[in-house]
């Protein structure tokens, strides 16, 4: 299967509202997205607060999204849990919304061993129809997947692509090593970015998207030799966005812009008044306020 997208892709935010999606503030967000130039968006990921979200706000918003986006560029539900039959239960929801593919993290707290990932992952690609993006993020599920167990994944038709955020570009090198062109991999770390591309992943999947599309778009397409400019120049802001626990610093970042209110879902709380000083500090460096 040819490559979803190369570039940057957005892990959006969810906006919420008196604890309720804020749908106004969504659609502009998609929109400050697109015009920003992303070449992809993810909806219902990690970032957007899932795992507070009922059933009915996860189809809903991922249904929102795909209207909004109207084409433009793929939109990609995030699916991933600790239970496989439900991930191919709302996989096969995300299909029929209309979803280009999924973004499927890997299992946390029944974490498996690396031939239950495999298997975990097999199931999903082969019984939910959607091509799969594994996503993997140790420090978050405390589970490692690691590159020959990825290799072993290659030749599934319907596993397209993983997300790799375990920081350690030795193995996110052995990883495009061993698969090569089967599997895709885009850089799940936004300090990672150039580094990342300059060993042959694909692009990102962005947190720092959400509030500047056009810098993380232009390091995602630029030459290597700007694209390692940009990375470092920006760093001091990327770094500031994770002081506190994804999404808590994006939220204010959106905030302080004028996105959406700052709110976050318990046990989730906006983020201290130490790291909003630095954030804003950092944003105002970067142009953004």
């Amino acid at each position: 299967m040819a490559t979803l997208f190369e570039g940057c892709g957005t892990a959006l935010l969810t906006p919420f509202k008196r604890n309720q999606v804020d749908y106004p503030a969504l659609a502009r967000l998609i929109d400050a997205q697109i015009a920003g130039g992303v070449d992809a968006l993810i909806a219902c990921g990690t970032t957007a607060e899932p795992a507070t979200m009922t059933e009915e706000e996860w189809q809903s918003v991922l249904a929102f999204v795909i209207r909004q986006a109207a084409g433009r560029v793929p939109v990609i539900a995030g699916t991933g849990g600790n239970n496989t039959m439900d991930v191919i239960r709302k996989a096969r929801v995300a299909k029929d919304l209309g979803a280009s593919a999924q973004l499927c993290v890997t299992p946390y707290y029944n974490k498996t061993t690396q031939a239950g990932l495999a298997a975990h992952y097999r199931a999903i690609a082969r019984e939910s129809g959607l091509p799969v993006i594994v996503y993997n993020v140790p420090s978050r599920t405390g589970l490692n997947m690691l590159p020959q167990t990825l290799h072993e994944l290659a030749d599934e038709e319907n596993i397209i692509a993983v997300k790799e955020a375990s920081g350690s570009l030795t193995q996110i090198m052995e990883m495009i090593r061993l698969c090569g062109d089967r599997i895709a991999l885009y850089s799940g770390s936004d300090e990672l970015t150039a580094p990342i591309r300059a060993v042959g992943g694909k692009g990102v999947i962005s947190v720092t998207a959400n509030i500047a599309p056009q810098i993380m778009a232009e390091m995602a397409h630029a030459p290597i030799e700007r694209a390692a400019e940009l990375n470092l120049q920006y760093l001091p802001l990327i770094n500031a966005l994770f002081s506190e626990v994804n999404p808590i610093p994006v939220k204010a970042a959106a905030a302080m812009m004028g996105l959406c209110k700052n709110e976050v879902r318990l046990p989730l709380i906006p983020l201290s008044r130490e790291h909003q000083k630095q954030l804003k500090y950092e944003m105002q460096k970067a142009g953004l306020l």
